[in-house]
């Protein structure tokens, strides 16, 4: 009998190793949290983004060597900011990008797995859909540069009447964080300094407007 429940417990320590969640005792609070499995970038799904893009680009006189393509199903911790070559029909960078806070607190990092997107003013948070992304000019910001948001749909187009811009916000980290968040902003997609100083040459060095589409 005493053998049995030796295997018993082995069995359940090996899978509970295995879940998808695992429990963890916070040191600092006393409390135990649940940590969630790290999730995975579903490449097939930005493969199938970026092809719709590429017509959308073609038809409308923008840049055809790469768009910026922003996945927000995916939790804030990852890179789920995507620079994609239309020419080698890949990601050819990946950064972490934060989302608006809405009537969280500003900075902080409440809504990290499961934002809201809004397009009306004064609600602070994120937008969906496609932008057009022309206009360099001072940020308060970062490296203190910002790229003006042109929303190209209904549920984006009130951009620059909200003051939604791309910039960087030293708030923001180069590597994953995971399973913490990036801090929420206003409703601006926000990266790292090093992350801008990478991509504003990129958009400096663009004669078309260059896509940004922020998707769910």
């Amino acid at each position: 009998m005493r053998l049995f429940y030796l295997v018993f417990i082995l069995f359940f320590l090996i899978s509970c190793k295995n879940e998808l969640k695992r429990e963890v005792f916070d040191n600092k609070n006393g409390m135990t949290s649940i940590i969630k499995k790290k999730p995975e970038v579903d490449f097939n799904k930005v493969k199938l983004k970026s092809e719709e893009a590429f017509q959308f680009c073609k038809s409308k006189g923008f840049n055809t060597d790469f768009c910026i393509l922003i996945d927000m199903s995916l939790h804030s911790g990852i890179k789920r900011f995507f620079i994609w070559d239309f020419k080698t029909k890949s990601i050819s960078k990946r950064y972490l990008v934060g989302h608006g806070c809405g009537s969280n607190p500003w900075s902080k990092d409440y809504s990290k797995d499961s934002p809201k997107f809004s397009n009306e003013d004064g609600s602070h948070l994120s937008a969906l859909g496609k932008y057009k992304l022309q206009g360099r000019e001072y940020s308060d910001w970062g490296i203190h540069v910002k790229y003006l948001m042109h929303g190209l749909e209904s549920t984006n187009n009130n951009a620059l009447k909200r003051f939604i811009v791309f910039h960087s916000w030293d708030m923001m980290n180069d590597e994953e964080i995971f399973p913490n968040g990036s801090p929420e902003g206003w409703g601006c997609p926000t990266v790292s300094d090093n992350a801008m100083k990478e991509i504003d040459p990129m958009l400096q060095n663009s004669t078309n407007p260059v896509l940004m589409w922020i998707y769910n």
